[in-house]
């Protein structure tokens, strides 16, 4: 059995990503927890119902779509992290630096409150205005909680079956198997294989079969160098297909690859040649990799020579936590392309890399070892290269800036686009295509990155036709000085009846959580201090305003059963010794007149955690140096103990603590280490590196808004700037295009097609070409057409395997009959017996002890009903599969056909052949030559064809051409397995 629900991302513009399959037994699989720019919590609302349900979790790729809220689920979710999750690791490393990012960067990421769960909560204040309570933020999560969620994620690697374990709440998984693939498209990026019984079902959803700088292909042709021309076996064939639409009418760019990458140099040279500014916005974690790779060596080639043109740009890459995502790259080059890898193994091996025959890569420059790409973290530090002049005469120097993020909704891509918009000299580089996505509180429907992506696609103001080196025509749309308005949100802690309202709501939530389920209220009791701490700060703002605040919350604790009283805020006379635990800066506790446990020092004793096998153990602390988890180049469990100024270059001496003497460290508007100050930065620069370091760089102050610690809300203003730049576009996301689903998904040979992750009409046209392109594969019977199914989101789909299977004993003497072949693996035996009905060995007389006991205890008036109900009962048996008697065997022995079992390639063909001393090669399409005389034949429905001159002539010659012939067909049947029945 097979139901799939697109919870999200289906028949829409939006990108997300939400999947949930439910197989036989109740077990359900959720794929993605995927998000868009909006954040909107109201999408979230399926996916939240179904928690409760889920057994495991699966993740494809480290990008906004797929996992953007993933920590919102862990934190908000109360059950959500006691759920096993499954990933690749580059998806868990670089998900990770992702949502740290992304957190860090807009507080919409942190989602509002519902106005209907806070009017609920806030019935006895009075609000001033509703819209202003709708703009409550949730507790966001913090980096370290960001890491310790990734860290519960179990990492895979590409190709190896495994067996996962169920969550607690879930029924048994019975065999259930998942293997992940290789999908191309980001780092680490997944299509998951998932067996269960008869179900076999591929879920592919973002996937790129062309190869990358960076990234392989995707797994259907065997990856990178295979050269397969068929589906590799694991994923042909299957019961269910789940493949994206997304790009469905997209045409890919004609020259492939190099065409694609020399048309994003020529667009930058075209800019750089006026002394202007190049802003491209990408992703922070996946996408990214492969943009930063293709300039670095870009510049590594050209920009050696003061005639090139590269040579008068500098180079940037700005990302919050891109320091970090390189650190993560570098240590993963095993799950890139091969040329990535010969490049590091070159470099390991002494052989530096060679263009054109000069060595124009400094010596020790791996992949992703920048030594023209400058990391820029702080949004400081951008407006110093934005604003320098490195050319003289009072022109800007031209430069070349990667930005997150492609929607310019979040990001320093926002930023930076505002201080380029007024001069036309100036390009933006559009490398993915925006979706409108429904827009949350305080957005537009419409994005600044749809906004953008629409005017370059009407040309309202005329397009520059500016020449490349080939004589070609780049086509780039004037901005024409059309006006663009953004809203710009921030955080605002809350006061007042704000302030109480989201403390009545916190209330509310606990207590549900606590009546739902036990241990469940750690993030809720994490906000719960949080609150605490922040009311304390401003107790002392009104005295008389704040007891009678906390008596309503006192009050409504009291309403639901004094649970977790002591987490609600309340007054210092309140918690009474437990002030001294309570409060930050109490250390005093008079207690003079107090009786009882008032007048010892409060302690907290920690429960011990166990289940039926002892002691529950921490992973975290049997981890591995390598494994621990960092957060801003420092062990998160540790950070309060390092100097990260002392620490570089030496070990820290006993005793050492954190000094907070340096202003700099001291200050809360300079929080993050700079680029550059040591091995232990997310940066990992090298003494090579700071040379190309600017040393002023290092030193400027960054702008940073105090940190507002407890609950807040979103403000949000209006900014309105003229657009005079030039917008470009070039394709870089790196997704399958309408050729190569057309091409791929007749050679996979689904049964059952479902699309997902695409528009309607992307959808809709996708469906309609499979249904021919599988129908003429099939041919036109109905009985073997392919089913193509186009849910929408919420809608539940039976794709259920069309097979039936009987459960049969086999009888002792039959087992010992058996002979079974080894095919690939899997053992294979073929057999002929008889079928015969043998009564279960519980018969109904052995029934009646039991049953007179049973009537022994209960009432004479209950014998009737117990009588009935024994003899209506049915008897289930299970047939016997036997041993064909003599007097029947020469009846069904003229019935046992041979079969063949197996799949012969002919490239595996061909190397048989060569390793035995024989010529092969291939001659047209489908057709093997061996020794120039015998041509092997495999015709589209698998048949198999050997032709030989000579062979077999003159009444069993045995001439070279005849042995040569008998050499093929046996080591054809060696590759198969020859089975019958008897």
């Amino acid at each position: 059995m097979l139901n799939f629900t697109p919870l999200c991302g289906a028949q829409s513009e939006s990108p997300a990503s939400q999947s949930l399959l439910e197989l036989d037994g109740g077990i359900k699989v959720l794929v993605d927890v995927g998000w868009d720019d909006s954040f909107d919590v109201k999408k979230l609302s399926n996916l939240e119902k179904h928690v409760p349900t889920l057994s495991i979790v699966l993740l494809t790729h480290a990008t906004v779509a797929h996992l953007a809220a993933f920590a919102h689920a862990c934190k908000h979710f109360p059950l959500f992290t006691r759920i096993p999750i499954y990933a690749t690791t580059p998806v868990i490393s670089l998900g990770r630096t992702l949502l740290q990012d992304l957190y860090a960067s807009t507080p919409l990421a942190s989602t509002f409150i519902l106005s209907s769960s806070l009017s609920e909560a806030s019935y006895s204040y009075s609000r001033p205005n509703s819209e202003e309570n709708s703009n409550i933020l949730l507790q966001p999560p913090t980096p370290e909680e960001i890491a310790s969620y990734f860290s519960l994620i179990h990492p895979l690697k590409y190709s190896q079956p495994h067996q996962p374990l169920p969550s607690p709440f879930s029924p048994p998984l019975n065999g259930l198997t998942i293997t992940a693939y290789n999908a191309g498209h980001t780092l680490g990026g997944t299509i998951w294989h998932i067996q269960h019984g008869l179900e076999s079902i591929v879920y592919a959803v973002d996937w790129n079969q062309a190869r990358e700088n960076v990234l392989a292909g995707a797994a259907w042709l065997g990856g990178a160098g295979a050269g397969g021309a068929e589906v590799i076996e694991q994923l042909r064939k299957p019961t269910a297909l789940i493949c994206s639409s997304r790009g469905a009418e997209r045409v890919s760019l004609a020259g492939g690859r190099s065409k694609r990458d020399e048309l994003l140099l020529d667009m930058i040279k075209s800019a750089i040649v006026k002394g202007g500014t190049v802003l491209i916005p990408t992703d922070s974690s996946a996408r990214v990799l492969e943009l930063a790779y293709l300039l670095e060596h870009a510049w590594r080639k050209d920009a050696s020579t003061e005639e090139s043109v590269l040579h008068k740009a500098k180079l940037y890459l700005a990302s919050k936590n891109i320091g970090a995502t390189m650190r993560y790259a570098r240590s993963m080059l095993e799950w890139m392309d091969d040329g990535v890898i010969r490049e590091f193994e070159s470099l390991a091996g002494g052989v530096q890399r060679k263009d054109n025959g000069s060595n124009n890569a400094r010596p020790g420059a791996g992949p992703f070892d920048f030594k023209h790409l400058q990391l820029l973290e702080r949004r400081g530090q951008i407006k110093k290269i934005i604003g320098h002049d490195y050319a003289g005469g009072g022109q800007p120097a031209a430069k070349v800036i990667l930005a997150s993020d492609t929607s310019l909704e979040w990001g320093f891509s926002k930023d930076i686009l505002r201080s380029l918009a007024a001069d036309s000299r100036n390009l933006v580089i559009l490398t993915e295509r925006s979706f409108q996505a429904a827009g949350g509180a305080g957005q537009d429907p419409a994005g600044l990155g749809r906004i953008l992506q629409s005017w370059w696609e009407e040309r309202r103001d005329g397009v520059a036709l500016e020449p490349n080196s080939a004589g070609e025509n780049l086509e780039q749309v004037y901005g024409g000085g059309r006006e663009v308005v953004v809203k710009e949100a921030k955080r605002l802690a809350l006061e007042g009846s704000e302030l109480a309202v989201y403390q009545q709501w916190l209330a509310t939530q606990r207590q549900l959580q606590t009546t739902l389920q036990s241990g469940g209220t750690t993030a809720l009791d994490a906000s719960a201090d949080v609150v605490d701490d922040a009311s304390s700060d401003t107790s002392s703002d009104s005295e008389d305003s704040e007891t009678e605040q906390q008596g309503k919350a006192l009050n409504m604790a009291t309403t639901l059963g004094q649970a977790n009283r002591k987490k609600i805020g309340m007054t210092d006379e309140d918690l009474g010794i437990n002030v001294l635990l309570r409060r930050k800066g109490v250390y005093d506790y008079d207690v003079r007149g107090k009786k009882g446990r008032e007048t010892m020092f409060p302690m907290v004793i920690r429960r011990r955690r166990i289940d039926d096998f002892g002691e529950l153990i921490r992973p975290d602390e049997y981890l591995r140096a390598e494994e621990r988890d960092e957060v801003e180049g420092q062990d998160m469990r540790n950070s309060d103990n390092i100097d990260a100024q002392a620490t570089v270059g030496k070990k820290r001496k006993w005793g050492d603590v954190r000094t907070t003497s340096d202003p700099k460290l001291s200050s809360s508007s300079n929080k993050r280490q700079h680029v550059g100050d040591g091995l232990d930065s997310p940066n990992m620069l090298t003494s090579s590196d700071k040379d190309i370091l600017y040393p002023a760089m290092d030193d400027v102050n960054d702008d940073l808004e105090e940190d507002i610690v407890g609950p807040s809300k979103a403000v949000f203003e209006t900014q309105t700037f003229t657009l005079n730049l030039r917008l470009a576009y070039v394709d870089f996301a790196g997704l399958h295009d309408k050729r190569s689903l057309q091409m791929l998904i007749p050679l996979i040979q689904p049964r059952k097609l479902i699309l997902v992750g695409g528009t309607a009409e992307e959808t809709s046209a996708l469906a309609t070409d499979c249904r021919k392109l599988l129908t003429s594969q099939v041919g036109a019977d109905g009985a073997k057409s392919v089913d193509v199914f186009t849910p929408a989101n919420g809608a539940t789909i039976d794709a259920s395997v069309d097979t039936n299977a009987w459960t049969v004993k086999l009888s002792d003497n039959l087992v010992q009959r058996l002979r079974w072949q080894n095919v690939k693996g899997l053992g294979v035996v073929t057999l002929t017996g008889r079928l015969t009905v043998v009564a279960p060995p519980e018969t109904l007389e052995s029934e009646e002890p039991k049953e007179q006991k049973m009537l022994e205890d209960e009432t004479e008036e209950a014998i009737p009903k117990k009588q009935v109900a024994v003899v209506t009962e049915p008897v289930t048996t299970t047939p016997l599969l036997d041993v064909v008697p003599t007097s029947m065997a020469s009846a069904t022995r003229s019935m046992a056909q041979p079969l063949h079992v197996g799949d012969l390639r002919l490239a595996d063909l061909r190397k048989l052949m060569l390793s035995s001393g024989h010529t092969a090669e291939f001659r047209g399409e489908g057709t093997l030559l061996i020794d120039g005389l015998v041509a092997v034949r495999k015709m589209g429905t698998g048949r198999i064809e050997v032709e030989s001159i000579g062979a077999g002539l003159n009444g069993g010659n045995r001439s070279s051409e005849g042995s040569s012939f008998y050499v093929v067909k046996r080591k054809i049947y060696e590759g198969l397995a020859v089975v019958a029945g008897g």
